[in-house]
């Protein structure tokens, strides 16, 4: 009887010490996943110090092109609006309409040699694209993230461990088909 017993007591220990792992493996990842996504905030809020600069400059060499710089700064404004929104879906949709708005004051300067030719601008915008890159790479380690997170969240067993504990799938932070992928387009 004492055989059984410690067979019993063995696959218990064995059954508790898998759901502690795997419970410890999804706070790993979402903690990560939670990281990367504060490595992207500190990456914005950079962008979003940058963004009125960039336009007060522009704004001295294209007076006439005050629509690209408004929606620029109506962006920026929504974009940090929803900084402290619960909403992922709204916060990547604000993020991808002020990157595509970016692009269009690059654009103008296209049309302004002397603009394009302007010191402050040109340090601005290198800046503005180092931003960008750096915003770029924590996307990939933030999505990087999500996809181990899960990945880990829907397999199994530990799939049933997370909907019990109120783990659900993250969301990848990915540009908007439509917005992202057209070349912008300057007509005066």
């Amino acid at each position: 009887m004492s055989t059984i017993l410690w067979i019993i007591l063995a696959i218990v220990l064995i059954i508790i010490i898998a759901l502690i792992s795997m419970y410890n493996g999804l706070i790993r990842l979402k903690n990560r996943v939670d990281e990367a996504w504060s490595d992207i905030d500190v990456q914005l809020k950079r962008r979003y110090d940058l963004i009125p600069n960039l336009v007060e400059t522009v704004k001295g060499y294209a007076v006439h092109e005050r629509e690209t710089l408004e929606k620029v700064v109506e962006a920026r404004n929504t974009a940090m609006s929803m900084q402290n929104s619960s909403d992922i879906e709204g916060k990547l949709q604000a993020e991808n309409a002020l990157s595509s708005t970016l692009k269009s004051i690059f654009a103008l300067s296209e049309n302004y040699p002397d603009l394009k030719a302007n010191q402050n601008f040109l340090e601005l915008q290198k800046e503005l694209s180092d931003t960008e890159n750096k915003i770029q790479a924590s996307r990939r380690f933030y999505n990087g993230n999500v996809r181990d997170f899960n990945t880990k969240v829907q397999v199994f067993p530990t799939n049933i461990i997370a909907k019990q504990l109120g783990f659900s799938s993250r969301q990848f932070f990915e540009i908007e088909e439509a917005t992202q992928r057209e070349n912008i387009q300057v007509k005066f």
